[in-house]
Order: structure tokens, then C-alpha cells, then sequence
């Protein structure tokens, strides 16, 4: 009923277990405040005081049962701490995935015996001393960024669809690993028809994991936001997407 810190992250398990409720409650928000599927497909909970939806298999949204299913993938690969991040795309041509128009890109970083691998943050604060209120904190201000910045963007077309890609850590992934769910990328990464723009959201350390997220959007979607929201990024390397497995839309007949 609840998205529940726990008191203390003492072991891996439990930073896990909270990486994993905090990317369920971003994609969901995500898609919902987005329009991207219908009031139905999602149930209410709580995160601490703050109210989110979260995404549900609904038997007449085969999309979102795909998305649940993908999400599962990811759970899969994090879990191996296999997986370095996560590229959730919109594109509106179903003949087209490579061309999209928003990006939500989350990239994840994990401990060496519970030390931190520097994410290059500008607080450089001991990674050692993340305490639980840290993170819990960390974690509530990047869901209220999400809502506030999902809020400001201008819609998305009526008809969306979405595509997942996975990268990995190389060095540690198996060369034929794939999560349940998800197959080998054939195509070479992705582009935009209209000038992109890229954000910082946030991130959410413990002292296990990190998890970030950026989104890429059109830049003609960003009128409204007020600039003080968020701090502009510059990363062209997000769109360098290549060698990695996409999810697999054979496992569900309808487009998304």
C-alpha cells in the first residue's frame, strides 16, 4: 500500500529493494503524467506523504502489461548489477522506433564492497556517510522534480509509442545475456527530428547504488518550464545508444 524506507540500508538487499520501488514509482509517473497510458492502468500509493500512481498489468492495456513485463527485465539485469542504464523512448512513427521525441534515460552505478563509485557529482561529500535520510530525501525530491517538470512539458502527440533499451557493463555481462523480455538491438541508436534538450532530473545515492535520471525532450516542449527547475545538461553521449538489447514487442502483438 506504501512505498516504505526502510530505517537503515545496511545491506545490499534492502538498497536493492529500494532501487527498484523508486524506478517502479518514476516510470509510472513518468507514463501517467505523460498520457502515455489510461487512468486504469494504474493504482494509487503512497510515498511517504507524497501520492504517486503506479503501474499495474490492466488485461485491456496490453501496453502497460508490456511495460511491467519490461520493467521485470531491468529488475533482472540490475539485480546481476549487470545493467548501466536504461533508455525509455517516445517515438510516434510505429515503422520508425530509431527517430523519437522524448528520452528518459536512468543510469545506475554500484558499490565495490560498499564504496561508491564517484559519479562525478559536484558534492563531494564521503560516499561512506549516505545515511538512510539522505537517500529518502534524495529520493522524494526527484519524484516531486518529475511531477513538476512532467507537468510543464507541452503534451505529447496522441499517438505514442515506446521502446526500451538496456546497456551494459561490458566487462561483467555476459556477451549472450538477455533479460526476460528483451533481445539483441540490431538498429544504431537514436535520433531526433527537432532539436533535442537535455536535463538533469536528479539522483539518489545509498550506499550501495546510485541511480540518475536525465530526460531528452524536444526543445519546443520546454517553452513553459520555467528554466529554474531544473539545471540544463550537455550530454550529447545519451543518444549513443549502441549495443544494446530493445524490448521485445513479439512477446505482445499490439504497438504500444
Amino acid at each position: 500500500s506504501a512505498v516504505v524506507f526502510p530505517k537503515k540500508i545496511a545491506t545490499e538487499q534492502q538498497s536493492l529493494m529500494l532501487v527498484k520501488r523508486l524506478l517502479a514509482v518514476a516510470v509510472s509517473c513518468i507514463t501517467y503524467l505523460r498520457g502515455i497510458f489510461p487512468e486504469s492502468a494504474y493504482g494509487t500509493r503512497y510515498m511517504d506523504d507524497v501520492c504517486v500512481k503506479i503501474l499495474r498489468e490492466d488485461k485491456n492495456c496490453p501496453g502497460s502489461t508490456q511495460l511491467v513485463k519490461w520493467m521485470l527485465g531491468c529488475y533482472d539485469a540490475l539485480q546481476k548489477k549487470y545493467l548501466r542504464q536504461i533508455v525509455l523512448a517516445v517515438y510516434t512513427q510505429p515503422e520508425d522506433p530509431q527517430t523519437v521525441t522524448e528520452c528518459y534515460h536512468f543510469k545506475f552505478k554500484y558499490t565495490h564492497n560498499g564504496l561508491l563509485l564517484d559519479f562525478g557529482s559536484k558534492d563531494k561529500k564521503s560516499d561512506s556517510s549516505i545515511t538512510c535520510a539522505d537517500t529518502k530525501k534524495a529520493s522524494i525530491l526527484l519524484i516531486r522534480k518529475i511531477y513538476v517538470l512532467m507537468q510543464n512539458l507541452s503534451p505529447l502527440p496522441n499517438d505514442v509509442c515506446l521502446t526500451m533499451k538496456l546497456l551494459y557493463y561490458d566487462e561483467v555481462t555476459p556477451p549472450d545475456y538477455q533479460p526476460p523480455g528483451f533481445k539483441e538491438a540490431k538498429d544504431e541508436g537514436l535520433m531526433f527530428n527537432e532539436e533535442p534538450m537535455y536535463l538533469n532530473v536528479g539522483e539518489v545515492p545509498t550506499p550501495f547504488h546510485m541511480l540518475k535520471l536525465k530526460v531528452t525532450t524536444e526543445k519546443q516542449r520546454m517553452e513553459n518550464v520555467d528554466k529554474n527547475i531544473l539545471k540544463q545538461g550537455e550530454t550529447a553521449e545519451l543518444l549513443q545508444v549502441c549495443g544494446v538489447s530493445r524490448g521485445d514487442p513479439e512477446e505482445e502483438s499490439q504497438d504500444m
